[in-house]
């Protein structure tokens, strides 16, 4: 009778090992923290497991939550902190009205945007309209020193000259003021842009369209 006792008991805490959250190890799209928490070769981005795009795997078959990209695809991710951020070297077509998230940067020396301009290799006042593009949208320089036309929700529209780029592939480092990368559809402002919308900078982040000047 005590071995039968003893027998279910070690039944019973295998049952609950097993379904310990300390021990869980998820699978596709299953929630995460750390890059042990997911199973096989997936990898933990922003709280989810999936497949790794420096790995190549496919075993999600594309199982991460849509991003703003359209055809565009991840290259790759940069650890910062124990974090995973995607990594972009590409964006979404350039349209007449280009959906975009506007962003607030500070290009002044000793700002938030990290070293000086990237085009032109200056830091520019707060009372510019300048902005930084995501990668894909800077596209080598291409755009350095054109006026785009940037409409936010409200209906209101101004101009601003592209000065930088918004790296969607590098960051955490000093040339980046320890950010991590862009995403792949940021236009990042200055005040002036923000204050010419008639944006509440206190968002931090809103919705806006953008087209070539």
């Amino acid at each position: 009778m005590a071995n039968i006792v003893l027998i279910s008991l070690l039944i019973v805490i295998y049952i609950l090992n097993l379904s310990s959250p300390g021990n869980a190890i998820s699978s596709c799209n299953g929630p995460c923290s750390t890059l042990n928490d997911c199973s096989g070769q997936l990898i933990c981005i922003s709280g989810k497991c999936t497949d790794d795009p420096d790995v190549g795997t496919h075993i999600c078959q594309g199982g991460t939550s849509p991003s703003p990209s359209g055809s565009c695809q991840q290259s790759g991710t940069l650890i910062c902190d124990g974090t995973s951020h995607p990594k972009y070297e590409c964006s979404p077509p350039v349209t007449s009205s280009t959906p975009a998230t506007l962003s607030l940067n500070d290009f002044s020396q000793g700002g938030d945007g990290g070293g000086a301009s990237k085009c032109d290799n200056q830091y520019h006042s707060n009372d510019e309209k300048v902005v930084a593009l995501s990668t894909g949208w800077y596209a080598g320089g291409s755009r350095c020193g054109q006026n785009i036309l940037i409409t936010a929700n409200n209906g209101q529209s101004t101009t601003a000259k592209v000065v930088d780029e918004c790296d969607s592939m590098n960051g955490c480092d000093e040339e980046h003021a320890y950010q991590p990368p862009c995403g792949n559809n940021i236009v990042d402002g200055s005040d002036a842009v923000w204050k010419a919308l008639g944006l509440n900078e206190d968002l931090g982040l809103v919705d806006v369209t953008w087209s070539m000047a």
